[in-house]
């Protein structure tokens, strides 16, 4: 399952795999590691059964993950500080037979769920155990607070990293939990690349990595890379070694994309495409600071259907535990994401489950939020429907401020700001002030519909 991806690490001997504590681990390491913690897998008896590795980010969870991959293992990744009512929710739904951490370097059992693997299993778990190939399930960040459990095969998800790319730097912002941690760790690795991993993901922290390790790529979030801009931690670290910053798991605003590429304009800056169900796919934006791409990836077909985007691809998931097949009878994604087609290229407009409806009229939150970010009272804003008895939805909007404001005051300024930016049904017709983040641990914008 992983052995062209151990040919590969062989190959780059004491090269870099990961920086983690000011500490370089090599690819000769990660061979050692991963081969020690097979034979601890076999002598275990835990080979192709259903397991979590509950983690953060290491060299060492990272030897663990391929290790369990290569041993045909379901692996159900989680983050370590998920809150324990949560993590059983997860394990229970997925049939996990054993939860499994890392100590000092070594794997271990946390726990022997026997009940849990002894009830009828899901049948898509059953044709991944039967066929011994491996498994990766992987809980969506659903931006509602809905999360669902898409399952994926081992052989299909390391296919696509036998195309490789130029060797960089990267710090891996998302965890493994997430499809794109994955896709980070992956494709760093089977290319060559180190991993420098971060203490915490504060814009201060990720700059002071970058400063220090010579970071030349970055995969994030547009909240994140908001964040950074307000902060201006770039005036007091030199970002100078940064060549690439790739954003994805929401839409990007205009004004923090306007932003970023003024700020920062010889880096170059590409909107990925990806999610939980479909890993992340290779794209190529039109032309800096635009919000059109396309896919780089001949084996990946689109097509708009209804105003939704749907792709076919052989790296989607088998499907779903705990929701209905997304799948078109045809066998494309339907993947939830309003978008248009211009010139041949894709601008996604939002998710659909997020779209507001004030009579008729679609508003996508993004749309307003990037106006409403681009005030210089607000240093962040939620944007959601909320029911109304005359429009059937009106636009909420949820901000925390950069400076103190009366609610009177910020109502004015928002209205006064907005009607010649927006339409009037666009414009917050309620405005909650709130001193709460508005983002999740992933970094990306949190939503609840009413």
């Amino acid at each position: 399952m992983i052995d062209f991806l151990l040919e590969r690490f062989t190959a780059h001997g004491q090269h870099p795999a990961f920086i983690w504590e000011d500490q370089e681990y090599s690819y000769e390491w990660l061979v050692h590691q991963i081969f020690l913690m097979g034979e601890w897998i076999k002598g275990e008896g835990i080979s192709g059964r259903v397991v979590t590795l509950e983690e953060d980010y290491s060299p060492y969870a990272a030897s663990a993950m391929l290790a369990l991959l290569g041993a045909g293992c379901i692996v159900l990744p989680i983050d370590r500080n998920l809150v324990e009512a949560k993590r059983d929710e997860y394990v229970k739904l997925a049939h996990v037979a054993v939860r499994l951490g890392v100590d000092e370097g070594k794997l271990l059992v946390r726990q022997v769920c026997k009940t849990h693997e002894e009830e009828a299993m899901p049948s898509i778990l059953n044709e991944l155990r039967l066929e011994q190939i491996g498994g990766l399930v992987l809980f969506s960040s659903g931006s509602t607070g809905v999360s669902k459990a898409t399952v994926h095969r081992a052989d299909r998800l390391l296919q696509s990293f036998r195309r490789q790319v130029r060797p960089l730097r990267t710090i891996p912002f998302m965890m493994f939990d997430h499809i794109g941690g994955v896709n980070t760790m992956l494709q760093s690795l089977s290319s060559g690349g180190c991993l420098c991993i971060v203490v915490n993901r504060t814009p201060e922290e990720v700059c002071h990595t970058i400063q220090k390790h010579r970071v030349q790529a970055l995969p994030v979030s547009p909240t994140f890379m908001n964040l950074l801009l307000l902060a201006k931690q770039d005036e007091h670290y030199d970002l100078s070694s940064l060549e690439v910053v790739s954003y994805g798991s929401e839409v990007m605003p205009e004004s923090v994309l306007d932003a970023w590429t003024r700020r920062f304009p010889r880096i170059r800056t590409i909107q990925a495409y990806g999610m939980s169900e479909l890993g992340i796919l290779p794209t190529r934006s039109k032309e800096p600071g635009s919000l059109l791409f396309s896919i780089q990836d001949e084996e990946v077909k689109c097509r708009v259907v209804d105003g939704e985007l749907q792709i076919h691809t052989a790296t989607a998931m088998m499907g779903y535990l705990n929701a209905p097949s997304p799948f078109t009878e045809d066998g494309w994604l339907r993947t939830g994401d309003e978008a248009v087609v211009e010139g041949g290229y894709i601008r996604i407009l939002g998710r659909r489950s997020e779209i507001i409806n004030v009579g008729g009229w679609k508003v996508y939150p993004a749309e307003v939020e990037s106006v409403l970010e681009e005030m210089d009272g607000i240093e962040a804003a939620v944007v959601t429907g909320e029911v109304s008895g005359i429009t059937g939805q009106q636009v909420k909007a949820t901000v925390r401020l950069a400076n103190p404001s009366s609610l009177k005051e910020l109502r004015r300024a928002i209205w006064a700001y907005c009607q010649d930016k927006l339409p009037a049904y666009k414009i917050p017709q309620k405005i909650v002030i709130t001193e709460e983040a508005l983002v999740s641990s992933r970094m990306k914008k949190v939503r609840k519909q009413v």
